[in-house]
């Protein structure tokens, strides 16, 4: 009978380097998925994508209870428009100053575009999203949906 040679024909032995490396090796692996789970976690949490986008419009009594919870009420007219009246609490910047002027606008609030029919308030909310605003929406119609439906305006500066 001929005799097994080289390693085809030998067992395995663990050796105590063998058993400590195993147990070792699988603790790597399950401490580099848990740190990795928990940097995606972090990263969700301080990513403004994560949080829920408004819709791109809203009518103007979604727009009022909006205002009302705090939201950032941006009208996008121009000075004279704006003086001949506007929403209580918004804020004014033109459209065409709108680039210049966004550091006035503040990322941790949703905002609330309006213009006087709407058309302005889309560009300037499309604007915004691009700049990674995470919460910006228009009022349909604008202004003038708003006064139709008997919301609060003021006149003057």
């Amino acid at each position: 009978m001929a005799k097994k040679s080289g390693a085809a024909g030998r067992r395995s032995v663990p050796t105590t380097r063998n058993r400590i490396l195993l147990p070792a090796l699988i603790a790597g692996v399950i401490l580099l998925a848990a740190i990795a789970f928990a940097a995606v976690a972090l990263y969700q949490r301080g990513n403004p994508a994560t949080v829920q986008a408004l819709p791109l419009e809203i009518s103007p009594t979604e727009a009022a209870v909006q205002r009302n919870a705090g939201a950032f009420m941006l009208d996008v007219r121009e000075p004279g428009e704006w003086t001949q009246f506007h929403v209580p609490g918004a804020t004014l910047i033109p459209l065409g100053q709108l680039a210049e002027r966004m550091n006035e606008v503040p990322q941790d609030r949703e905002i609330v575009v309006m213009c006087r029919t709407g058309y302005r308030s889309a560009q300037a909310r499309d604007i915004l999203l691009k700049a990674g605003y995470p919460r910006v929406t228009s009022i349909a119609g604008g202004i003038t949906a708003w006064r139709a439906q008997g919301l609060s305006t003021v006149a003057g500066e």
